[in-house]
């Protein structure tokens, strides 16, 4: 049995699956020639990137209805060791390990959080970077209410100006709003304060001509900013600042950047700073035979020049070519080489609005309301896979084709 393995269900691995199903389905290739396994620790796919939201409830689509109407097999267990030699991954599920040989592997592992040995981070702070991670810090704001009233009760330091330290930085006063107004003290909402620290001397310093606007957004909304930004150590009640100074927060949220997994590490290849695997133009692994990786795992030169970016904005066009490629190379067929001549950051401000930039440099293109409706169509619409059920429609959605950037004020030609 020929057979290609999938390494994680976020936004590359996913694509990666439907993309390998579709070409070989589009070949006449049926599941008794060619296995797809996709292997992920949870039976969901996370939309990872709405964590910052309140309302968590429509994040996760199971595995089973994407993968279970194209053919794809799901293992729900963890790789915990590649052997490129031999062409086996190890895999640990709940029940034992076993060995999984294949003919084309895609590593498609994501990223995780990185996590200085910052005395009280582990014990003390939230973060959102998975679902359980975002409920866990949706509880403890609710959970303020019932707390008793001291300093700090209603301030939050949200540690990381990155995209995802600002989209929750501004999401938050109207979140610790909610929650005052169900505290015993009538005048709580009073002591609302939310700052939204980093240790660059200017917050948003690399996001072009959407910083003014990011800055307008967080006075407008009463959100603090605080530049070289140096913690010391994190408590339960407090923040201590290299300083020494203490500042009362009970929440503590940190955002302080991503790593590729570590899993990466069991490539014999040479990482880059963000631990991220080089691939070529069609999604293979440089100098290893019959891998392919795509996502946050991989690092594409996505336009010839660039490197991708550790978002779904690359993470699914480089899945849908990493799984095309890998049943084409598998078939004999050629491959396609993945270019994307665009880049866009489309950054939620809240409910100020949002703000949309082109380009590598953040051209300024649309602002407040109307930037903020083509926001909620991404986050809702566009990033998710169909949730119809049907074959043809999840097979479809696969094709190794390059979306144009997304409409913004009316403007036609760009879906």
């Amino acid at each position: 049995m020929k057979r290609i393995i999938v390494v994680g269900g976020g936004f590359g691995g996913l694509w990666s699956a439907v993309g390998a199903a579709r070409k070989l389905r589009e070949e006449g290739v049926g599941q008794g020639g060619v296995e797809v396994v996709l292997v992920n620790p949870r039976k969901y796919h996370s939309i990872r990137v709405r964590n910052y939201e309140s309302d968590l409830a429509c994040t996760l689509v199971p595995l089973a209805d994407v993968l279970d109407p194209i053919g794809v097999k799901h293992v729900e267990g963890e790789v915990v060791d590649i052997e490129t030699s031999a062409q086996i991954v190890v895999i640990r599920t709940a029940e034992e390990e076993i060995e999984l040989p294949y003919s084309k592997l895609i590593l498609a592992s994501g990223s995780q959080l990185v996590r200085p040995p910052i005395p009280g981070l582990a014990q003390h702070a939230h973060d959102i970077d998975t679902y359980e991670a975002a409920l866990r810090l949706q509880d403890h704001l609710r959970g303020l209410a019932d707390r008793h009233t001291k300093p700090g009760r209603f301030t939050a330091i949200v540690v990381g100006a990155g995209l995802t330290g600002i989209e929750l930085a501004l999401e938050l006063p109207e979140r610790l709003r909610a929650v005052a107004q169900g505290a015993a003290d009538s005048d709580a909402s009073k002591s609302i304060r939310v700052i939204l620290a980093d240790r660059s001397p200017r917050i948003g310093e690399a996001m072009g001509d959407a910083r003014p606007v990011i800055e307008r957004a967080c006075q407008a909304l009463g959100v603090e900013l605080w530049p070289n930004f140096a913690v010391q150590s994190i408590g339960e009640s407090d923040v201590i600042l290299a300083s020494g100074e203490q500042v009362p927060a009970s929440t503590v949220v940190w955002c302080g950047g991503m790593r590729a997994h570590p899993l990466n590490e069991r490539l014999a290849v040479e990482l880059d700073r963000l631990g991220r695997v080089p691939v070529d133009h069609f999604m293979r692994v440089e100098g290893i035979s019959n891998v392919f990786a795509a996502g946050d795992a991989a690092n594409a030169k996505i336009d010839g020049e660039h490197a991708s970016v550790m978002s779904c904005q690359h993470a699914r066009p480089m899945g849908r070519f990493a799984g095309h490629n890998a049943a084409s190379e598998l078939l004999g067929l050629p491959m396609l080489p993945l270019n994307i001549d665009w880049y866009t950051t489309i950054l939620d401000l809240g409910p100020w609005g949002a703000v949309y930039t082109e380009g590598w440099d953040r051209r300024l293109v649309a602002e407040g309301a109307v930037a903020k409706q083509t926001k909620i169509v991404i986050n809702r619409e566009r990033i998710y896979p169909p949730r119809t059920g049907n074959r043809e429609d999840i097979l479809s959605a696969g094709a190794p084709a390059i979306q144009r950037p997304p409409a913004y004020g009316g403007t036609v030609g760009k879906s």
